[in-house]
């Protein structure tokens, strides 16, 4: 028996946050805008911009000063990252009106496996895309795309193409490869970026059919399992399903942040690193998990002149507790650092276990400092993150009270 084809979207949000934007002020509508952060506290990055403004040159992501010498009469508006977050759950409701195999790939870009919604709908995936967009716009003002395919890499290949699509949806099917995918310069296929692009420019390979005609075990032998991937990709060969829980399951818990000055001193440093420490820590405890390894990233102040480090290190024992995770955490950056200036520091913990269990210790009171920290979750999660914080974070390196008022690195 031939196993039915499998009739997958991937729906992607038009300039998304513009787009928010624009559908709640109608008098935006008509002007080129992006949304952006802050200049004055370095988070001066174009976000999103709008079809309009992308026709002046405008791109994501560059500093905001570039954008407005692009265009003289840029609409700059902040981002709102809690009313984008609605909109996102609102757009996810409508999706899963038509199937409960609803998986997102960013705020922006879920996939739907519509299969055995077919029938209900008029068993035609094209009309009920355009139903879906319809939908969409009408309740939320969003213009989005719908790329379409029998499996998740069709789809988001067919979701770039129904970029240029006047009816904003395109259908990629696998025995049509090479009159659509193939045509395309190397760069167009989903997971080459620049530098595998200059790669296989090196081999030779500039078209997207050069590449599905060479011999996988070359490529193989030449960027090992990505070389494979990427020439399944080019055949349009995905067996992974949509599912709902498709990111249940975490490797790792953490926590980055952009500062907004450089950071020139240990001191001002740690106290970033412990405050990161504590979010990572609330995090794992919420999920109930704990971490054997911990990692430290720290990003430098020159972006011409890359500095910083990236290292990990496997505890003793699995933990959540704060003050355990920084001490390990200090022992990396003193070990590491160069002393030169920090602009971005990152702390992961993963090899994640249950913390329903634990080893016990002598010398210390595990089950005291568990029920501490549960307590000060519950004060937070009732009364605001910053309820409780930190004497070191009133100290004026200290951002544990301004980004209580963040979501992403930008206020609600």
């Amino acid at each position: 028996m031939v196993s039915k084809k499998r009739v997958i979207f991937l729906i992607d949000m038009q300039s998304f946050y513009a787009s928010v934007e624009k559908a709640a002020n109608p008098d935006l509508r008509d002007k080129p805008i992006v949304v952006a952060g802050d200049p004055k506290i370095r988070s001066g990055v174009v976000l999103a911009a709008c079809p309009l403004a992308k026709a002046y040159g405008v791109a994501t992501p560059e500093p905001l000063w570039q954008a407005e010498q692009k265009c003289r009469h840029l609409v700059v508006v902040r981002p709102r990252m809690e009313r984008y977050l609605e909109v996102a759950v609102q757009i996810s409701m409508i999706f899963e009106s038509y199937t409960d195999l609803v998986e997102p790939f960013s705020i922006d870009e879920q996939f739907l496996d519509i299969t055995g919604s077919l029938r209900l709908f008029g068993n035609d995936p094209e009309a009920i895309a355009a139903t879906i967009r319809k939908r969409v716009f009408l309740e939320t003002g969003v213009v989005c795309r719908v790329g379409i395919g029998e499996n998740k890499v069709l789809a988001k290949l067919a979701c770039d193409m129904a970029k240029k699509r006047e009816g904003g949806c395109f259908w990629l099917k696998k025995e049509e490869l090479d009159q659509s995918l193939w045509k395309l310069p190397i760069e167009k296929l989903f997971g080459v970026g620049s530098r595998m692009k200059s790669h296989f420019h090196r081999m030779g390979i500039y078209k997207i059919r050069q590449l599905a005609e060479t011999s996988v075990d070359v490529l193989i032998k030449r960027f090992g399992v990505n070389g494979e991937v990427l020439w399944r990709t080019a055949h349009g060969i995905d067996e992974s399903p949509v599912s709902a829980k498709a990111h249940d399951v975490q490797k790792g818990i953490g926590h980055h942040m952009t500062l907004p000055r450089d950071y020139h001193t240990a001191e001002e440093i740690k106290i970033i690193i412990l405050e990161l420490c504590e979010e990572v820590c609330r995090r794992a405890r919420k999920k109930e998990l704990m971490g054997a390894v911990v990692s430290l990233g720290c990003r430098g102040a020159d972006f011409d002149l890359p500095t910083g480090f990236s290292r990990q290190v496997k505890m003793i024992e699995p933990t959540n507790d704060a003050m355990t995770l920084y001490k390990y955490a200090c022992q990396l950056f003193a070990e590491h650092w160069e002393h030169s200036p920090i602009r971005s520091v990152g702390i992961q913990l993963s090899q994640l276990v249950s913390d329903q269990v634990c080893q016990l210790n002598l010398f210390e009171d595990k089950m005291k400092q568990r029920s501490l920290a549960y307590t000060m979750d519950g004060i937070r999660s009732k009364y605001g993150n910053d309820s409780i914080v930190r004497a070191t974070s009133l100290l004026s390196a200290g951002q544990a009270k301004e980004r209580a008022n963040k979501i992403g690195g930008h206020y609600k």
